[in-house]
């Protein structure tokens, strides 16, 4: 089959990424994940730079306050806010989002999204999977996990997969690596000193039992030469050689991998740069600075103004080779005062978002970049009379997507008069997957990685990209 591919492609017909690995699923059961990689790589097309950006909109977002409003709902069901029309004919979203109301028309907007686990959880949001689905084994590996195994390299001056979600690498990691093991777990810098937010309750204790010393260098001392550094790894590596035969854990082998990594981001210094906002021109910082009061009273562990820049690194972060990059906005879960804190995080969504559109065409990386906003679930269609919030509602959810080569423009699934069930287009977390994957030309359900048993695992086992995009 191998041979079947490159003649074809050899024969001046050339053989996309996608085809490819449809191709060889379906026709080479016996082929492993390096054949493939091997054989596309011979063929050139490994060298695609389409890539992903993650937004996830922390604790879970309230649809029928952004995109899915219910005007002729009864008051305790519509809430407080007006409904602003778009450029897209017939459409209307949140009063609160008046600049993706101007490009509405680039975007595909979900307002069916089902199939949330119902936890606290944003490993849905980077897996489609629950955290429990295959944990015996390890669990499901994250998508950025995914995508370092299939095109990272030691070698790389900047990992596969960079996690920002929370900016701190100790605490809540939902980027898991699954069944991969360590060696393919996402890259966490620590970004807390650049964008001030108060964690919650159980964060800061688990921060505190982790440690507070938890920054990683990415720049090379000056009193270290390249020289001394690469000796420095290969003497590491001898030395552990034979606990490396002997471990079964994976550890070895992302020691192995991270210090091998480390010399590459240390000497090239590209992602410390991207990663520096200071080095960013005074037009990106501009576009990524909302101009929003901030005198209204803030929810304690809600983001302020400086959170938009998130949306500037994660554009950094690819432009430095990064294939998939994950950001939060928090805090979401409002259990009180639900339409206070909206007022606060909507705007900045908003701006955050409709400055990573235009960034992206202006920059000529629309069509290679796809984005996904969501969270691990939506709200209570009523609102507390007491506390004022909305509560937890896996029912039914809101996302959005652009970029990466989809049709915008598109209004996706319907719910009832209250907001409360889907009665049109349901949407899967998988659905939405199968459609990135197929950005990236990987079709899912036929590409395989083998789990630590040796038995072949589908990237998805259900799930089909969204048609109408």
């Amino acid at each position: 089959m191998l041979r079947l591919v490159a003649d074809r492609a050899l024969q001046g017909r050339p053989l996309g990424r996608r085809r490819f690995l449809t191709a060889g699923a379906m026709g080479a059961a016996g082929l492993g994940l390096a054949d493939l990689l091997r054989a596309e790589h011979q063929l050139g097309i490994a060298a695609s730079r389409k890539s992903i950006i993650n937004v996830h909109l922390d604790g879970g977002p309230p649809h029928m306050d952004m995109i899915d409003l219910k005007p002729d709902a009864p008051l305790e069901v519509r809430g407080e806010f007006l409904p602003i029309d778009t450029n897209l004919s017939g459409f209307q979203i949140c009063e609160m989002m008046p600049r993706l109301a101007t490009v509405a028309d680039q975007v595909i907007w979900i307002r069916s999204l089902v199939g949330s686990a119902g936890a606290h959880d944003a490993f849905q949001c980077q897996s489609g999977f629950g955290k429990g689905d295959l944990q015996s084994i390890g669990g499901r590996p994250a998508m950025g996990s995914v995508l370092a195994r299939m095109f990272g390299s030691p070698n790389d001056p900047a990992p596969t997969f960079i996690d920002l979600m929370q900016g701190r690498p100790l605490v809540r990691n939902s980027a898991r690596p699954g069944f991969l093991g360590p060696a393919y777990q996402a890259f966490r810098p620590d970004i807390s000193g650049v964008f001030q937010r108060d964690l919650e309750e159980g964060m800061k204790k688990e921060l505190a039992r982790l440690g507070k010393d938890h920054a990683t260098s990415l720049v090379l001392n000056p009193s270290l030469t390249l020289d001394r550094l690469q000796d420095r790894t290969s003497l590491l590596r001898q030395l552990d050689r034979i606990r490396r035969e002997v471990d079964a854990s994976g550890m070895m082998r992302a020691l192995d991998s991270f210090g091998q990594q480390a010399v590459g981001v240390l000497t090239s210094g590209k992602l410390a740069a991207a990663l520096d906002l200071t080095q960013a021109s005074p037009e990106s910082l501009r576009n990524y600075t909302p101009h929003i009061r901030e005198d209204n009273p803030r929810f304690q562990t809600a983001e302020g103004a400086s959170a938009v820049k998130k949306f500037l690194l994660a554009r950094r972060m690819i432009e430095a080779g990064v294939r998939c990059v994950s950001i939060s906005i928090s805090d979401f879960d409002t259990h009180s005062k639900n339409f206070p804190r909206m007022r606060n995080l909507l705007p900045l969504v908003d701006f955050g978002l409709h400055a990573l559109l235009t960034d992206l065409r202006q920059r000529g990386l629309f069509a290679d970049v796809s984005v996904v906003v969501w969270g691990e679930f939506g709200r209570t269609p009523r609102v507390d009379a007491k506390t004022g919030g909305r509560h937890h509602w896996p029912r039914v959810g809101p996302a959005m997507l652009f970029g990466g080569g989809m049709s915008g423009g598109q209004v996706i699934g319907a719910t009832d008069r209250s907001g409360g069930g889907v009665t049109e287009r349901p949407v899967h977390y998988k659905d939405v997957f199968a459609t990135l994957y197929r950005n990236l030309g990987i079709n899912p359900r036929q590409f395989t990685i083998d789990d630590p048993h040796g038995r072949p695992q589908y990237l998805l086992d259900e799930g089909e990209p969204l048609s109408e995009v």
